[in-house]
């Protein structure tokens, strides 16, 4: 019988980093709104979904997000579509959101890229304000997208997960995707699954990444 994989929970950027050097496949759950507005993009059929720093944060780990907007090019020419940044503030405008990406869009543009929107990141409701699908779609946020950027340097297995209610899953079923996700992305490489708190100081992240966590260790071969 095959081994159980290794199953923890961790916090913030640094703990994102730390599961990702360690060699452990990586789920960043920001509640509000980070993975729950990317996983609304998925429901919505996006091509792909990455996480990415803001160009300044204070956060005490290093990050990319030129990298990640590389990656996001890249991604997106294998589909011949566009990119869809999404950003804060929530209630700003597009040029204050657009200031605070303009590493992941320089990114993108070195790998031709083409960005068709720069919206805001609210959650289960941000696939209606652009077609998201077959698009790759960047959140650019302070918490999630931080902790994705610091584990992405380590490792390109980051996954995103909520148990919050999407654009078309509810009850359970966002947690279960999740739960879906990480056993259909564990390589036998991996070393285990990490999944993250985007902030300690978010109960709900907290909480979230905690049921998560209770479903995998119910058995990983029960969610194949």
């Amino acid at each position: 019988m095959a081994k159980s994989p290794r199953i923890i929970m961790t916090t913030d950027a640094s703990g994102a980093k730390e599961a990702a050097r360690e060699g452990m496949l990586v789920m960043i759950v920001d509640v509000i709104d980070m993975s729950t507005t990317l996983e609304s993009a998925l429901d919505a059929g996006a091509y792909a979904v990455l996480g990415a720093s803001p160009d300044f944060t204070r956060a005490p780990v290093t990050v990319a997000p030129e990298k990640i907007g590389q990656e996001a090019g890249r991604l997106a020419r294998e589909r011949s579509r566009g990119v869809i940044i999404v950003a804060e503030p929530r209630t700003g405008t597009e040029q204050e959101r657009i200031a605070r990406c303009s590493k992941v869009i320089k990114g993108i543009e070195s790998e031709k890229g083409v960005i068709e929107a720069v919206i805001p990141n609210i959650g289960a409701e941000t696939p209606k304000l652009a077609d998201m699908k077959d698009r790759v779609v960047v959140a650019v946020t302070d918490t999630g997208g931080v902790a994705y950027d610091a584990a992405f340097l380590e490792t390109r297995q980051v996954i995103t997960g909520t148990v919050a209610r999407t654009l078309y899953k509810k009850g359970i079923e966002p947690a279960l995707s999740a739960v879906k996700r990480a056993v259909d992305n564990l390589r036998p490489s991996h070393t285990g699954i990490a999944v993250v708190a985007a902030s300690r100081n978010s109960l709900e992240d907290v909480l979230a990444a905690q049921f998560i966590v209770n479903l995998l260790l119910t058995g990983v071969e029960r969610w194949r």
